[in-house]
This record gives structure tokens, sequence and C-alpha cells, in this order.
């Protein structure tokens, strides 16, 4: 039987590069939803009338939502029960703003992979991603600092 997984240590390579699809189209309730549960009121996500009177005339999609689901479009691929554990996200930009109707897709880019020091069987993967809309326009950068297991050690 084939299992799908991420990959272990040795077999991320930097400098390649990933396409995570499908996309995904953001939804209105995706955006009210996301907002209310982390208690974030801004009336930017919320409120049509309010956001027509702002400079892009519309509900701005949670940005939160824009990084979660950017990384949360690699995990199949990259990650999927080869992750110990996330360590940190760093450099995070959102260059352009993303909608309710748009579809974000997600690519990352493998910047470094080395051996942990200090836990044998595991190592230090950092991963840059990239979020653009159907019109490919850039709408979300991070950079991901992650834990994975080694082939030997993760089976």
């Amino acid at each position: 039987m084939i299992e799908q997984r991420g990959l272990y240590l040795e077999e991320f390579v930097v400098g390649e590069r990933y396409g995570h699809r499908p996309g995904r189209t953001v939804t209105d309730a995706d955006n009210v939803l996301f907002t209310t549960l982390t208690m974030n009121a801004q009336a930017l996500h919320l409120d049509a009338a309010y956001a027509a009177t702002q400079p892009f005339s519309r509900p701005l999609v949670n940005s939160m939502w824009t990084l979660s689901t950017l990384v949360g479009l690699s995990v199949a691929q990259l990650t999927q029960g080869t992750l110990v554990a996330q360590l940190g996200i760093t450099d995070v930009s959102f260059p352009a703003p993303l909608f309710v109707g748009d579809t974000l897709t997600a690519e990352t880019e493998v910047v470094s992979v080395r051996p942990s020091a200090s836990r044998p069987g595991q190592g230090v993967v950092v991963l840059a991603h990239t979020g653009r809309s159907q019109n490919d326009e850039v709408v979300a950068t991070a950079t991901r600092t992650v834990l994975v297991w080694s082939a030997d050690a993760g089976a």
C-alpha cells in the first residue's frame, strides 16, 4: 500500500521548488468564520458597508487566514507525517490583498537543510512559501523553519 506522506530530511534538496495544487478559493464563510473564531473584530474583514468606504472598497480576507492556508496547502506534499515540530515563521508579508472569490495557490522553495545537532534522527529545514492569487499576483510570503524526521528514525 502506498501511503501519502511528506518528505524525510534526506529527501529535501536546497533550491527545489514545489507547486501545491489544487488551490483554495476563498468564500465569505471562510473569512467571517476565521475572523470571528480568532476574535479579530476588524471591520475590514466583517463589515461590507464599512469596507466600501475604505481604499479597497470591499472586505479584505483576514491575512492570518491567508498565512494559515498558505502553509496548509504545503502540508500534504512536504510535512504530512514527517514533521516533528514547527520551529518558527519569519519574514511574513502580504504585498497584495486577497478578496472573497480569489483562489490562493502556493509554492515552496527549500532554502536550507541540516541534521539537528541536538536531536538525533531529526533535522531542520527552512522553507520559503509564496502565495499567489489566480492572477499570479503575490499575496503572501513567509519563511518557515520545521523540524522533520530522518528516513531511518521516522520509518
